[in-house]
């Protein structure tokens, strides 16, 4: 019967179990009786199965001598921080900027799997002005800052009186599915349109508007005549129906 190959090495990382983590166990790697504690096989002059009884010992067990782990040893207290005027540029950066900075970093890359960035070359997402408007608003000195968007922050805003945006596209404003109405209602508009009686009747309406395209302007022009919107307009339509009247009887004279 051929002996299964991976038997012993899976033993020998149970037996290496003073560091190990119950989350860590894997089924298909770990013997579950075994994995996270600390044993030993016992050498022993007879058989040790003969006075094992299944039903209170796991029979996996006979000849091994198990003991509880030791207690972790607590990791050392961290160094004290340097102050910013005295500490070189490497511990700056790990006491002052990498911790404000790196769960800024987190949490943008969380919302640019959110707003799909990995999938697609062109979004809407702007990952500098998302790294600005957390820090603004994680601002370790500033506690009592309530939330506020990157628009209303005030040296975004003079930045932007300076710098105008221009306006995304529509094509990264729109989401899927207001995309997706947007597309069908053009379409099924289209499939309407190309019908011959739609076609008839829209050949019918351009010849219509043709005709009477101008009556909106002669209708102006008339009630412009008869009733001036000014009252300087009126005084001098007055003004050159006088001058005509002066004018006639010399002529007839």
């Amino acid at each position: 019967m051929a002996k299964f190959s991976g038997f012993k090495q899976y033993r020998e990382d149970d037996e290496v179990s003073v560091a190990t983590d119950y989350q860590d166990y894997d089924p298909a790697k770990h013997n579950p009786v075994f994995y996270g504690r600390m044993h030993s096989r016992v050498p022993v002059d007879c058989d040790p199965r003969e006075d094992v009884d299944p039903a209170v010992i796991h029979p996996s067990v006979i000849g091994y001598s198990f003991t509880e782990k030791p207690p972790k040893t607590p990791p050392p207290p961290p160094p004290p921080v340097p102050s910013k005027e005295e500490c070189s540029p490497r511990e700056y950066l790990q006491h002052y900027v990498f911790p404000v900075l790196v769960p800024a970093m987190e949490e943008m890359l969380k919302q640019a799997k959110t707003e799909k960035c990995f999938e697609r070359k062109r979004t809407k997402f702007n990952a500098l002005d998302y790294v600005t408007a957390f820090l603004y608003n994680h601002n370790p000195n500033k506690l009592e800052r309530t939330k506020t968007e990157l628009e209303d922050i005030p040296f975004v805003q003079e930045w932007l009186k300076d710098h105008p945006r221009p306006p995304l596209p529509l094509s990264l404003i729109w989401t899927e599915e207001e995309a997706a109405l947007i597309i069908q209602s053009f379409w099924r508009g289209y499939l309407v349109r190309r019908e011959p009686e739609v076609q008839e009747l829209r050949q019918w309406q351009a010849e219509w508007r043709e005709e009477l395209g101008g009556i909106k302007r002669r209708v102006s022009d008339f009630w412009e005549k008869k009733m001036p919107e000014s009252p300087k307009a009126s005084q001098d339509n007055l003004n050159t129906d006088n001058k005509t009247e002066e004018v006639e009887p010399a002529k007839s004279s």
